[in-house]
């Protein structure tokens, strides 16, 4: 029920010089032998969730929490070239019920950025065309199977992703991004289990392939960047949650969120930037309408 939540945040690294947040469907790149680290902080809550297209609210678990402290950093290699990685810390919570939080490392994600051409005109602007490649893996033995408080999905996953970015000749840029998303197996600690109607006499499960597009636009000028986009996540294939059921690692998990922030590089001290960020989850399936409030600290290392 937090897939729209984390795959949103664990990517995110910040130039500081630049006062430009690069993530993997901007139209930014770190510059060349630019080191960039730093951490996120972000919370997630919802009290109403969908089941299947029903939503509703559950006094068994009242409002679920979120949290999860992210260490990122990125690299730029050359000039089109940058590398981000990512790993959360994240701890979940909910206000009633018997249920008990979880907390660990989650899944550490390794990507690679590259700025495939750029067209530039002194009157019009400049397009850009960008490719990503991303790859996460599991960092600590959770189980999946304890939805909507696990910490994680326990699968790998192998994203390509492409963006195209317009910057006008103004400080305002408008972008659009899609990304094909390959998900793993994932191993439960029972010997079956029931989903979508069926009745699977194994512990191996398969969790659909997901597709997600966005549309950006924003500031971009000196110091700082505001950027608003419209993320909207498809997945392909998957069941709804059962009638008074807990969540299932396969469950479809659709939504449409809106993304916010604000990113500004600071005059003292040098290298160093901030931002804060908000989304809301306007519709989904199988998904809590959450809303999500970050902040980060981001410094910038040129050799």
């Amino acid at each position: 029920m937090r897939r729209p939540t984390i795959r949103a945040l664990i990517l995110a690294a910040v130039s500081a010089s630049s006062a430009a947040a690069q993530t993997v469907d901007d139209g930014l790149m770190i510059p060349k032998r630019t080191l960039v680290a730093g951490v996120l902080y972000a919370q997630d809550s919802w009290d109403q969730y969908w089941e299947g297209t029903l939503k509703r609210t559950n006094g068994n678990i009242g409002t679920v929490t979120t949290r999860s402290l992210t260490f990122a950093s990125a690299y730029g290699v050359t000039e089109r070239l940058s590398v981000i990685a990512a790993l959360p810390y994240v701890w979940t919570s909910a206000s009633e019920g018997t249920l008990s939080g979880s907390s660990g490392i989650q899944d550490v994600t390794v990507a690679a950025k590259y700025r495939l051409l750029t067209a530039e005109s002194s009157r019009h602007g400049a397009v850009s065309a960008f490719l990503v490649g991303a790859v996460s893996l599991p960092m600590s033995n959770y189980t999946p199977d304890y939805l909507p408080l696990s910490i994680g999905y326990g699968d790998g996953r192998a994203t390509g992703r492409l963006t195209v970015d317009y910057q006008s000749t103004s400080p305002w840029f408008m972008n659009a991004s899609a990304a094909y998303t390959w998900c793993s197996n994932v191993t439960l600690d029972r010997v079956s289990y029931y989903t979508d109607g069926q009745l699977y006499l194994t512990n191996k499960v398969a969790i659909p392939n997901v597709v997600s597009y966005a549309l950006g636009t924003g500031y971009r000028g000196g110091r700082l960047r505001i950027p608003f986009s419209l993320v909207q996540q498809r997945t392909l294939g998957g069941g709804d949650i059962r009638r008074q059921d807990m969540p299932f690692v396969s469950n479809r998990m659709d939504y449409t969120r809106i993304d916010g922030g604000v990113i500004y590089a600071l005059d003292v001290p040098s290298n160093v930037t901030v931002r804060l960020g908000a989304a809301h989850v306007l519709n989904g399936r199988n998904v809590g309408q959450s809303t999500t409030l970050t902040s980060g600290v981001f410094y910038a290392l040129h050799f």
